[in-house]
């Protein structure tokens, strides 16, 4: 027996209507911006880590997959771990001159 895929917000169990038909929303695809017109923010964070910073990167706008991997690029150049999630970058850390100059080097010109 396989499950149907639960579709978010859509609250219907059954209907009695047989010509009902389910229908989705579109879905959004974000096109990923260009660095120069990304506006991204840096900052130092030890919120709810149990006293650890860690280097925040906020503000990406765009694919997921473009996140991540600029995410990778940047846990890599500062040889150490760190996740993306929730649309944010996390580097274990104090990257934070680090990583504003790389992403002035990569064209991230409005980064902060």
């Amino acid at each position: 027996m396989s499950k149907k895929k639960n579709t978010p917000g859509s609250g219907i169990v059954y209907s009695t209507d047989p010509n009902f038909s389910f229908e989705s929303a579109p879905e959004e695809v974000t096109e990923t911006l260009a660095p120069a017109e990304q506006i991204l923010r840096v900052v130092l964070d030890k919120k709810q880590r149990a006293g650890k910073v860690v280097t925040l990167i906020t503000g990406f706008v765009g694919k997921e997959d473009d996140l991540e991997k600029l995410g990778k690029e940047l846990k890599t150049k500062c040889g150490t771990g760190g996740s993306v999630k929730d649309g944010e970058i996390l580097i274990q850390g104090d990257y934070k001159e680090k990583v504003i100059k790389w992403l002035l080097d990569w064209g991230y010109k409005r980064t902060k």
